[in-house]
């Protein structure tokens, strides 16, 4: 427009030129997050709560001061996971989260109830407003990487969360089956429309080893998961076993425990994105 004086503010005109305006909300005033990393999926019963809580565990156990803002308000299991059963507190500033027993801090919906099992009906405006809250109005202090375990699928939680909070990338979770793999890609191309980065594919219930021979069995056939990161071009790949003893430990709440190093070729990159940081 030939009047156009480039102050978007004090126009109602709708044209190319208008600035995009910004949809990020702010942490809480107390609160600096370095690098926030969301772990997505496109299917639920794949293994996005255990990945998620495996790679606070590790980046913990790097030295990093870690979090886990739990995103799936109607499905929480990070609690569990780390066998946090104590309701959060809050003050007149905001609320602050829990911490795990080697100092992970947890948000999740399950904190806020006053019993477990009390299921959460809201309509999805609410959910997600829930969301953003957790980013807004929680206390976490200086935090070296956050991780946002999301519900499945490609709805209004991970929209809020790409739109509302700057994340510097996403772990996508897939189990072998081929069915999975066309879902997993609608994940992939949700994020790219949101020009986030796909970190990593991480393929859960890839392979049995045998405890006696040592010898590996594919139960559902061989991978594609390095062809699928290829096609999209994901720098990292992981692939974790079916193991009983990973599966009791998260359901005991000692996943702090855990012992394998399926994920520590992820965690060398997330640790290579904190050292940038420094720079």
């Amino acid at each position: 427009m030939e009047e156009c004086t480039h102050d978007c503010s004090s126009c109602g005109a709708s044209c190319n030129s208008r600035e995009k305006t910004s949809m990020l909300e702010e942490p809480h005033t107390m609160t600096h997050v370095k690098k926030v990393i969301g772990v997505v999926s496109g299917k639920g019963g794949v293994g996005k709560s255990i990945v998620t809580s495996m790679l606070a565990v590790l980046m913990r156990r790097r030295g990093y001061k870690t979090a886990i803002l739990d995103a799936d308000i109607t499905g929480p299991s990070i609690p569990q996971a780390f066998g946090l059963h104590s309701r959060a507190e809050g003050s007149d500033q905001g609320i602050f989260p829990v911490m795990s027993k080697t100092g992970v801090e947890v948000m999740s919906m399950n904190l806020l109830l006053e019993n477990e099992t009390d299921p959460v009906v809201w309509r999805g405006p609410i959910i997600a407003g829930s969301v953003k809250q957790f980013w807004t109005d929680v206390i976490w202090g200086n935090v070296d990487v956050m991780f946002i375990d999301m519900p499945p699928g490609t709805g209004d939680v991970p929209l809020t969360v790409f739109q509302s909070i700057p994340v510097d990338g996403i772990v996508v979770v897939t189990s072998p089956q081929q069915l999975v793999s066309m879902i997993v890609e609608k994940a992939v191309h949700m994020a790219n429309m949101m020009d986030i980065p796909v970190l990593a594919l991480v393929q859960n219930m890839s392979f049995v080893e045998c405890p006696g021979c040592s010898e590996v069995v594919r139960p559902f056939g061989e991978s594609d998961i390095k062809a699928l990161a290829k096609k999209h071009s994901i720098p990292t790949t992981a692939e974790l076993p079916i193991q009983s003893a990973l599966a009791t430990a998260c359901d005991a709440g000692l996943i702090e425990l855990f012992e394998g190093d399926w994920l520590n070729g992820l965690a060398d990159q997330l640790e290579a994105m904190l050292r940038f940081e420094k720079k």
